[in-house]
């Protein structure tokens, strides 16, 4: 749907329910990209990413699903399909330009930032899959059927459209569809608000405002220009100057109540509101004033399993959906490897390892392999190393001969 047809229906033209909105309803407002708050702050991605909690959330959650491998595993044997046309495209080239883990935080950011994320896949003449290139969100608006089946109108840069079938768009969105910024606009909001008071205090070199008394009487012109001095002389780089006032000037400061002074709280609890939007833990935005070193840790399991396993779930069934066929699905299956997010220490590691090899769940080589090291010969058997096996011994050696002199 074009610009053109999406303000023809929202000012009640063209569309088949007749609803009229003006340019100030609610409605209106996230066809242009703006989110008015009751601070008075417009909310948008752009806006919402000075925010550094709103950065921070994006960047963490986009990254971490473009950092994870996917592989392309069979059901039965496990192994990696890597002569199928779907494995490149999951772990290794997007497209010519762009690498999967590009194209997997981009398009998980656009989502973030917008509720949706696209990308086209380019087929061969035989259907398989060759190439997935990013959409902008912008250009795309989702058209479903009487049954739910989604199709996808993607507005041309030469102008146009084009309609997509399901099968030829990969598209990651948030649960309801909606980005978590809009639901979280009033907390952007207040941060960008406490932010805008905060610079502009210490604009004023961290002072409250005052004011200037004198007997005589002064004229309005002279009045605005006496202040404008005062300003200019005493405030940002000039701040810290000796004051001289003439005709009898007197300045008389005004005393800050604690919403001004001490605000700090206030900030504190908008970094929480942020993380709750984006369901991640506070420590992980770096909020750490109830963070001790156990819950820490267990915040970030809390991240993996709570934050980031959906989105990775989500990847995972729009891969599959675009790029195996049905029959493809029946046999084969897409996974993210979420073991480089389990961090541990070398000693930690090392034992987790041994104990492995000791119960056969892996092997020598297996192991060498997860350390980033070729394999060795006899490596890949499935052996306990600290158990004697069942065969021949070497024999005992014989006693040494007595000394028949001694």
């Amino acid at each position: 749907m074009s610009i053109t047809q999406r303000l023809a229906r929202l000012f009640g033209q063209g569309a088949t329910e007749q609803k009229a909105f003006t340019l100030t309803s609610p409605e209106a407002f996230g066809l242009f990209g703006g989110l008015p708050a009751r601070s008075g702050v417009t909310v948008t991605s752009s806006t919402a990413l000075r925010v550094p909690a709103v950065a921070a959330a994006v960047g963490l959650i986009s990254e971490a699903c473009g950092n994870l491998p996917f592989k392309l595993h069979d059901r039965d044997t496990r192994e990696p399909q890597k002569d199928h046309p779907a494995y490149e495209l999951i772990h290794g080239e997007a497209n010519p330009w762009t690498s999967t883990e590009e194209l997997r935080e981009h398009l998980t950011r656009d989502a973030l930032l917008t509720g949706s994320g696209f990308a086209q896949v380019v087929r061969n003449g035989a259907g398989q899959p060759l190439e997935l290139h990013r959409i902008d969100p912008g250009a795309v608006s989702v058209e479903t059927d009487n049954y739910g089946e989604p199709s996808y109108r993607i507005r041309l840069k030469g102008g146009g459209d084009t309609l997509l079938s399901y099968t030829d768009v990969l598209h990651i969105s948030t649960l309801d569809g909606v980005s978590p910024i809009t639901h979280a606009k009033e907390a952007i909001g207040l941060a960008l608000a406490a932010e805008q008071h905060l610079a502009n205090w210490y604009s004023r070199s961290g002072r409250p405002g005052g004011y200037l008394s004198t007997d005589q009487n002064i004229g309005k012109d002279e009045a605005v220009n006496t202040i404008r001095a005062f300003m200019e002389g005493h405030t940002g780089e000039e701040s810290g100057r000796p004051a001289i006032f003439g005709n009898g000037m007197k300045y008389y400061p005004v005393a800050t109540s604690n919403t001004d002074a001490e605000f700090y709280n206030n900030r504190i609890e908008q970094i929480r509101e942020i993380a709750r939007a984006f369901r991640i833990p506070p420590t992980m935005l770096f909020e750490l004033s109830r963070g001790t070193w156990s819950n820490t840790e267990q915040m970030g399991q809390q991240f993996l399993t709570l934050t980031l396993r959906p989105w990775l779930k989500r990847w995972q069934s729009a891969y599959a959906r675009v790029l195996l066929s049905p029959e493809d699905r029946k046999d084969l299956y897409i996974e993210a490897e979420t073991k480089d997010l389990m961090a541990l220490d070398f000693a930690v590691q090392a034992t987790a390892f041994s104990q492995f090899v000791a119960m056969r769940a892996m092997t020598p080589n297996e192991v060498r392999a997860a350390l980033n090291k070729p394999p060795l010969p006899g490596g890949d058997e499935l052996a306990n190393p600290f158990t004697t096996s069942g065969g021949t011994t070497a024999p005992a050696p014989k006693p040494q001969e007595e000394n028949p002199d001694e």
